[in-house]
């Protein structure tokens, strides 16, 4: 029997600290091994869908219809450019989508229901949550089994996480029995800068093994990849910002054991 799907979310209320970088890359890398793999784009900007080469023509069914419509899951997903990859688009009619659920008692379960209707085709779904703790950040809490959480090496980068893991808990006790925490990756590294290194060490001192090895460097081509609409895998394998996602992908393998 095939393994249950691993729906993951990724997570920061922090804009800029590398959600859409890390499902993208971190998407690719498993892909390229075999895995396959479904991105849900649940940011109404809609970033992570431009950065992987989705149009606009591509979008007219997207996320946002999956959520207050009428349809299946299978009938939301399209594939990429690349081998093992599919995904669930964004566009901007999900920036309403707040003010539409908020009478709505069922709201924070709404992707949930959906993706009970997944086939088992996929071994991963990540999903890139927007830069905030509300209703669409909930409901991929809900849907998933656990959460990656992209930390930034930078200053006042762990003062935020905080709250980010107490909303975890709660919609754990509340919502989500069954919700974990899988992981922080650290990313945005500057070997150069001392602060970096202290919120690395921080961040090991007051989580542990939650705390991936791997580390994200800050590097150029992860930055100029989305406007190629590629993943920096695919737009440059050799660089130091791609071996790191690949890295990280075999380490969550091995901390599967799958």
């Amino acid at each position: 029997m095939k393994n249950k799907i691993k729906i993951m979310s990724v997570v920061n209320q922090k804009g800029g600290v590398g959600k859409t970088t890390t499902t993208v890359n971190l998407g690719t890398a498993l892909a390229a091994i075999d895995k396959n793999i479904l991105l849900i784009d649940l940011d109404p900007q809609g970033n992570l869908s431009t950065g992987i080469g989705i149009t606009e023509k591509q979008r007219k069914i997207s996320v946002y219809d999956l959520i207050t419509d009428d349809i299946t899951i299978n009938n939301t997903i399209i594939n990429t450019k690349i081998p093992n990859l599919k995904i669930i688009p964004s566009n901007l009619n999900l920036s309403g989508i707040e003010f539409e659920l908020a009478s709505d008692e069922e709201r924070a379960n709404k992707l949930n229901s959906k993706i009970n209707n997944l086939d088992q085709y996929f071994d991963f779904v990540l999903i890139d949550c927007p830069p905030s703790l509300g209703i669409l950040t909930v409901n991929s809490l809900v849907a998933s089994n656990s959460v990656l959480v992209p930390l930034q090496c930078e200053f006042y980068a762990l003062e935020g996480l905080a709250q980010l893991l107490r909303t975890v808990e709660k919609v754990k006790d509340n919502l989500n029995s069954s919700l974990n925490l899988e992981g922080i990756i650290l990313t945005m590294f500057d070997s150069r800068n001392r602060l970096s290194e202290d919120v690395v060490n921080d961040a090991r001192e007051h989580l542990g093994d939650k705390v991936f090895k791997t580390i994200i460097p800050r590097n150029v081509r992860l930055s100029e990849a989305p406007s190629h609409q590629l993943p920096a895998i695919i737009y440059d394998q050799a660089c130091a910002g791609s071996k790191a996602y690949i890295d990280l992908a075999k380490e969550l393998i091995n901390r599967l054991k799958i």
